[in-house]
């Protein structure tokens, strides 16, 4: 079977970039960890380059994308690692639970090749209607695609965490993940920007289309900056992102 990122994920690079604040977030959980497996990798954002990274990906099409200098890529799934056990000292996975096929397989796999640390940076369903452009212009697209979004503390139990952190999402977030412009609204109109968001990207045009077009009008109005006047002076906002982190060590 076709990983899901073969068929969305062709232009993923132009719009996914690494953020160095949330960047520095997981970093630091890795704690002092030298050997990281980073699982899901994609095209390889926010692999830490001063320590000794291996990436599981399993789309041909992610693994192409990935850089000259990226860290070595082994195709694989999150269900199944091709790792002897406690073979890292950390893992990591970074907006990729959601898309692995069995998510509590790929989390037992996280902590059997971790010896220390397993770090996850993943999202709250709770949080479905926190940010403005599901409910007010795609409710039944973006409901319906995280209606089957584990629940967090089920996601924490499943790995061990011991820690649950708050991500904010910067207001200039450099990389375009599903929440990433709440300010920057006329984003969402770009065709680029809208293949980059998994949740988008595998819907037909004609779907998206009467939403997109409220959006363009309310811009246009002026009618979405007066609704939200409010988040237009804040730099950061909690759209659910969390940071799961699971010690080890004995």
């Amino acid at each position: 079977m076709a990983a899901p990122y073969d068929r969305i994920g062709r232009t993923y690079t132009a719009t996914r970039a690494t953020d160095p604040r949330i960047a520095a977030r997981i970093w630091d959980a890795l704690g002092d960890a030298r050997t990281v497996v980073n699982v899901g990798a994609g095209t390889g954002s926010y692999e830490p380059p001063d320590r000794e990274v291996t990436a599981v990906e399993p789309s041909e099409v992610m693994i192409a994308q990935r850089p000259p200098d990226a860290a070595p890529v082994v195709q694989a799934s999150a269900e199944e690692l091709p790792f002897d056990t406690g073979a890292f000292d950390a893992a990591m996975a970074v907006l990729t639970l959601h898309h692995w096929g069995d998510w509590r397989a790929g989390c037992a796999e996280l902590r059997r090749v971790a010896r220390r640390r397993v770090v996850v940076l993943s999202w709250d369903p709770e949080y479905v209607r926190a940010m403005w452009l599901g409910p007010e212009y795609l409710p039944q697209l973006v409901e319906e695609d995280t209606a089957n979004f584990p629940k967090l503390a089920d996601q924490a139990e499943a790995l061990g965490a011991n820690r649950v952190e708050v991500v904010r999402v910067p207001g200039d977030c450099s990389d375009g993940f599903l929440s990433a412009y709440w300010r920057r609204p006329e984003a969402y109109l770009d065709p680029a920007v809208r293949a980059g968001i998994s949740v988008l990207a595998k819907r037909r045009d004609d779907e998206l289309a009467p939403g997109l077009a409220r959006l363009e009008q309310d811009l246009r109005s002026g009618a979405w900056a007066r609704r939200h006047a409010d988040l237009l002076d804040l730099e950061e906002l909690d759209l659910g992102y969390r940071l799961l982190v699971a010690s080890l060590d004995p």
